[in-house]
């Protein structure tokens, strides 16, 4: 549908050395990744780079901090860049000219958010403030603690009035009852948790961008996996279509990632 000339697949490798180290708790909440998704990852590896696209990854760093860092490099060099993501964490790197592109998934379309979209949707001013807003009303998702009693319409507020947490804390005397001590209380834990929602932009991973160019894909390297995993019918028909790339980055995030999903992956490979 988009047809990039750029187009790379990022992982989490090891999880976040950075924000463990702040913040013992960080993702603690989280279930272990179950086998059959360990088992799956080098197959997704392979399956990707036999279609031409390139994987990225970093020890100590999460899957975030790599696409906020490519991103702004790329930015740079005048590319336009999409990052293709339901995350909303991402929107606190959104600008003129990095997009949010969220996947269609559970029924919905895509949604393609710029400056504007996020600005409307969190209620700020510029799309770097959605930081503070994770900082104050946290993130369960990923164990983010935020401040106590601020969820998604106090923090709105508080950064229509006070503009960031920092601002929020210079105001406090504007603050009435409960949530003035709920706030003036947790100084320590509104800064701690907006450091743990600032995506890293200066990850020491070493790429050249020109290998983030979509290249031809190898039949050969495809098939040889499928007939490993047995998938006889798919691998049995050899061409392989173009927008394949795009189908792997789309069942990516509506799948779970399991090996039993990549069935519906190879019909969409395959005529």
């Amino acid at each position: 549908r988009e047809n990039p000339d750029y187009l790379s697949v990022v992982f989490d490798k090891g999880g976040s050395a950075d924000r463990s180290a702040i913040y013992n708790e960080y993702k603690s909440n989280r279930n272990a990744t179950p086998d059959v998704i360990l088992d799956s990852v080098p197959y997704i590896y392979n399956i990707l780079n036999g279609l031409g696209i390139t994987t990225l990854d970093l020890e100590g760093y999460e899957a975030d901090d790599i696409i906020g860092t490519v991103a702004k490099r790329a930015e740079k060099k005048d590319f336009e860049v999409y990052m293709v993501t339901p995350d909303k964490d991402f929107a606190q790197l959104v600008t003129e000219n990095i997009f949010l592109y969220k996947p269609a998934r559970f029924g919905n379309d895509i949604e393609i958010m710029g400056v504007k979209e996020i600005n409307k949707k969190f209620e700020i001013d510029s799309p770097i403030k959605v930081i503070d807003y994770l900082g104050m009303m946290g993130d369960s998702v990923d164990n983010i603690p935020g401040i106590p009693g601020v969820g998604d319409k106090t923090a709105k507020k508080f950064l229509k009035d006070y503009g960031s947490i920092e601002g929020l804390y210079k105001n406090t005397h504007n603050l009435k009852g409960k949530l003035k001590e709920k706030v003036e209380g947790n100084q320590e834990l509104a800064m701690l948790s907006k450091k743990l929602a600032t995506i890293i932009t200066d990850v020491p991973i070493k790429y050249n961008l020109e290998n983030l160019k979509i290249s031809k894909p190898s039949n050969e390297i495809i098939i040889s996996i499928f007939e490993e995993l047995e998938f006889k019918h798919s691998a049995s028909n050899r061409s392989i279509y173009a927008q394949g790339a795009l189908n792997v980055v789309k069942w990516f995030y509506q799948k779970p990632k399991n090996l039993y999903y990549m069935q519906t992956l190879i019909e969409d490979l395959y005529e």
